[in-house]
């Protein structure tokens, strides 16, 4: 299992190649009329802009660390993996950093303007199979063909670690937050941010936000067990994969006080909120907190000062 010194061990690392993002605090939200109903009291915001990081995402830490951890052997045919779009570009960049060719999986459901910015950066990429899971299968085929090393997005202990320095940065940032909303997707940044973050602040609540149309991680904690959905519906595709992992199942089950579900057109009301009100341009994912808070999802009368990871930019809320 993940021990506090696996994170900060990851921080430094990486952080020779990654931004320190920013806090944005906001304060008590005004969402609008439409919102002030129903006796929710929205909590004290501060938002960790992740959008800011290389590559337009927090995932660029998760596969920084994955790769650096890589035996100097093993690196030398290169990264390959499969991607919503995000952690394709955190590959993208890891394999600059450390001059290496790298491979690009991306299913036909990745929005377009993501397969544009990961063709237009020069790598090969390939579009195989509908869900991430079925492009998944062809980058792990072509590791074994090639003897590239694989990266996974989310069922790797080194890109957990990674993902959970954003939550050494941020109880650094905000020592004094009550509450942490993270968007999920595979499980990587949850069950990152809410291990380290827990160890840090034992009492800190985490609460994991998925899409309705893909509660992959919902129905799996509800189960017990792994649970693979019979197919998925919904645009945030970077939260969209029919399966997690036993790992991140069980860091999710021991860490996360709730999972949280909220809709496509939920996610793109708070897409618009986050450009018109805060200036901030980001992809439906990004935008899964807040429509929790919005909504009233977070399960707490009073959920105290909450952060909200801001996972990615896109133009989704344009």
């Amino acid at each position: 299992m993940l021990q506090l010194q696996d994170f900060r061990a990851a921080r430094r690392m990486i952080s020779p190649h990654m931004r320190v993002t920013p806090v944005f605090a906001i304060g008590q939200p005004d969402f609008g009329a439409a919102y002030k109903n129903g006796g929710v009291t929205f909590p004290d915001l501060f938002l960790k802009l992740e959008n800011l990081q290389i590559s337009g995402s927090f995932k660029a830490r998760g596969a920084m660390n994955a790769a650096l951890n890589l035996e100097g052997d093993v690196l030398k045919n290169g990264l390959v993996t499969a991607s919503g779009g995000n952690h394709g570009m955190g590959v993208i960049n890891a394999a600059r950093v450390l001059n290496v060719p790298v491979k690009i999986f991306l299913p036909t459901n990745t929005p377009k303007p993501k397969v544009t910015k990961l063709r237009k950066s020069g790598v090969d990429v390939t579009l195989y199979g509908a869900v991430w899971d079925e492009a998944n299968h062809a980058a792990i085929a072509h590791a074994r063909e090639t003897g590239m090393a694989y990266i996974h997005p989310f069922a790797d202990p080194n890109v957990i670690a990674g993902q959970g320095t954003i939550a050494l940065e941020l109880l650094e940032q905000r020592a004094d937050l009550d509450t942490l909303v993270v968007a999920v997707g595979g499980g990587g940044l949850i069950s990152g941010v809410a291990t380290a973050a827990k160890m840090l602040r034992p009492g800190i609540r985490i609460i994991g936000v998925e899409p309705v149309g893909a509660p992959t991680l919902f129905e799996s904690l509800k189960n017990n067990e792994v649970v693979t959905l019979p197919s998925v519906n919904t645009a945030a595709t970077s939260l969209a994969p029919r399966q997690s992992s036993a790992l991140n199942v069980d860091l999710i089950g021991k860490n996360v006080d709730r999972i949280v579900l909220v809709s496509d057109d939920e996610m793109r009301a708070a897409a618009g909120w986050m450009w018109r009100d805060l200036g901030l341009s980001v992809e439906l994912s990004a935008a899964a907190g807040i429509a929790a808070v919005m909504h009233g999802r977070l399960g707490y009368v009073d959920p105290g000062k909450t952060g909200i990871i801001v996972c990615g930019t896109g133009t989704d809320g344009q």
